[in-house]
């Protein structure tokens, strides 16, 4: 900014032409041609040219400039829809910060792509068009993405209706819900059965939490895995569940030269059912925070 003092007064219509020509110095070469203007009107008019006392409070420097524009690479699809054409000038509108189209590949500090890179933004019926920020220290990028995610910036993207027919529309961003599992068997059979066949190294209820093998993990720790009910379904398939566990239909007679250490743990598909419905009705042990790899 340039501020301009008089130190006498002149005419008002003498005012307003130096006042023009100031601002068209300014304008397009700065402070020095500003100077030159100033030397050139005196030595031409001395005797209506105020003596002007110029004070450069601040001038505007090129990174200020650079902060007002932003690269941003685009595929061709894109680009021929003609939606750009309708939604960055609006955004510079607001904003004043200017949008380059460049290629992708290029320099850029943004980028649109329909690879799903980035934070989804619009779509259209052919692809979901995601937004990738390349530098995230670059001030006008930020603004950018703020707007996009704007009031302003969401109506902006759905009034583009060429031909009153509406092309692109917020993300529909779908969330899986996941599915509660469900058991059919009988849980209080379940429990008895729990006890009866499991109880002899797991704590299978709250009573029993001190009656087990310390170094086998009861009911409760085992409910909280994110697949338990695959452990408890295929348990004896699974170490060392196989040595000493006969399930009716599904698994092989022990081999006569190796017969169960223990006393076997023999069920029908039925029984296991129910010990399934049993445990999905536990409430999972509290397990704390997933541990942290340094």
């Amino acid at each position: 900014m340039v501020r301009l003092s008089f130190l006498y007064p002149i005419r008002p219509e003498r005012a307003a032409l130096n006042f023009t020509g100031v601002r068209a110095a300014l304008s397009f070469a700065g402070v020095p041609a500003l100077l030159h203007w100033i030397r050139t009107a005196a030595a031409g008019r001395a005797a209506l040219i105020p003596v002007l006392v110029l004070w450069l409070l601040t001038v505007g420097s090129p990174g200020q400039a650079e902060d007002r524009l932003v690269r941003l690479a685009v595929p061709q699809a894109l680009v021929e829809t003609g939606f750009l054409k309708h939604l960055l000038p609006r955004f510079s509108l607001k904003t004043q910060v200017r949008i380059e189209l460049v290629t992708p590949g290029e320099a850029a500090e943004a980028a649109f792509s329909d690879v799903p890179k980035g934070t989804p933004v619009f779509q259209d019926v052919a692809a979901l068009w995601h937004m990738q920020v390349l530098d995230g220290a670059h001030p006008g990028t930020a603004r950018f993405v703020d707007w996009l995610g704007s009031d302003v910036g969401a109506r902006t993207i759905t009034a583009y209706a060429p031909d009153g027919v509406q092309m692109f529309t917020l993300p529909q961003i779908t969330t899986e819900v996941e599915e509660e599992i469900v058991f059919e068997g009988d849980a209080m059979k379940g429990q008895d059965l729990s006890r009866s066949k499991c109880g002899r190294c797991h704590a299978v209820a709250e009573d029993m939490r001190m009656t087990d093998i310390g170094s086998t993990p009861s009911f409760f720790v085992l409910r909280a895995l994110p697949d338990w009910d695959y452990r408890f379904q295929a348990f004896y398939a699974l170490n060392p569940h196989p040595s000493f566990t006969q399930v009716a239909d599904v698994t092989e007679p022990f081999p006569a030269d190796r017969p169960s250490p223990i006393v076997p743990v023999a069920m029908t598909l039925d029984e296991l059912e129910a010990i399934l419905a049993y445990v999905s009705s536990l409430t999972p042990a509290d397990l704390g925070a997933p541990l942290q790899h340094q």
